[in-house]
């Protein structure tokens, strides 16, 4: 089976854990089924900047750990057992930015992404050789080689005046705790889709949207060029997972996303924004869960079904996999 998975950073990171453990594939392969399974990641780059003159790309990155089995388990994100002297000289230096913090070990991948991309090496390519060092048991795509970086427009509080900052430093520094007005998908308009990524989805047995954050993560893959397409003509089922539970967004901020795209939180909502490819969308099938008072059904051209959807641990996301795949018609 061919699974192609769109993906954001820690939950979507997680939710690729799960479909290995139902696959056995990476950290839960089994000798006998080497090679009987493939999964593609594509990975949201909106998040990507430039902090002290290196590349970061916080959701590849933390797929690349999770899969890896290196990642920090309490924050999701980074190396266990990080350090941070570097973080804390370049404090003592007065460098900004000062509220993105940048692990000594994590230091390395950005350092070796810097200075390939200096060389001229597309994103796509740096990502595969990183990758190399690990037995991921996946293969990671960027949406796109080229820049989309999320923006976001907010009423700064220093002066009362609206502007566009880039998204880690709403995310990160303000905690979405300003007056927020829009979000930009900068340089997407002119972007394609990276090598591979067309491909991974019209080749699939079945497509799933990770239940990453609608706007800033699904959102900005579905912004670049080429992508929605792709999930609109291939022959594979598209399945959705709902990042929502019982009216809020486990992990992020997706509630202050949505809101400030004039979204309401819940469920059936993330679901209609999506849409059904019956229509203009790219859904075929989408998984609530089952504490979000629905039976399932149909809505509006989307099959919908209730399953548990707390990814507590591998085993259970790997059941939310077996769910969709059973959902789908196929075999889970």
């Amino acid at each position: 089976m061919k699974i192609t998975v769109l993906v954001g950073g820690v939950g979507g990171a997680r939710f690729l854990l799960g479909v290995q453990r139902l696959l056995g594939l990476g950290r839960f392969a089994a000798p006998a089924r080497s090679g009987a399974h493939e999964l593609t990641a594509v990975v949201n780059v909106g998040d990507d900047a430039w902090m002290h003159g290196l590349r970061i790309c916080p959701d590849l990155d933390t797929c690349m750990y999770t899969l890896a089995g290196v990642v920090d388990p309490e924050r999701g994100w980074g190396h266990r057992d990080e350090t941070w002297h570097a973080k804390e000289e370049l404090a003592r230096y007065g460098v900004q930015p000062d509220w993105f913090a940048l692990g000594d070990r994590d230091l390395g991948t950005h350092l070796v992404r810097s200075q390939m991309l200096r060389a001229g090496y597309p994103l796509s390519q740096i990502t595969g050789a990183l990758c190399d060092r690990w037995p991921l048991g996946a293969t990671l795509l960027p949406v796109s080689d080229d820049r989309c970086e999320t923006h976001v427009v907010i009423t700064d509080p220093a002066d009362d005046e609206q502007r566009a900052i880039h998204f880690q430093e709403w995310w990160v520094r303000h905690r979405a705790a300003v007056p927020t007005h829009s979000f930009a998908f900068v340089g997407s308009e002119s972007a394609g889709a990276a090598p591979g990524v067309a491909e991974a989805i019209a080749d699939a047995d079945v497509v799933m949207l990770a239940p990453s954050n609608p706007v800033v993560s699904i959102g900005a893959i579905l912004a670049v060029p080429g992508v929605r397409a792709a999930l609109r003509s291939t022959p594979a089922p598209v399945v959705g997972y709902s990042p929502i539970i019982a009216g809020k967004p486990l992990r992020g901020m997706a509630d202050q996303c949505l809101s400030t795209i004039g979204v309401q939180t819940s469920a059936a909502a993330v679901g209609a924004l999506y849409g059904s490819r019956k229509t203009t969308g790219v859904l075929d099938y989408w998984l609530v869960d089952d504490g979000d008072g629905t039976d399932g059904g149909e809505a509006d051209g989307v099959t919908v079904q209730a399953v548990p959807l707390l990814m507590t641990d591998p085993e259970a996301t790997a059941e939310m996999v077996r769910a969709g795949l059973r959902l789908a018609g196929l075999d889970g």
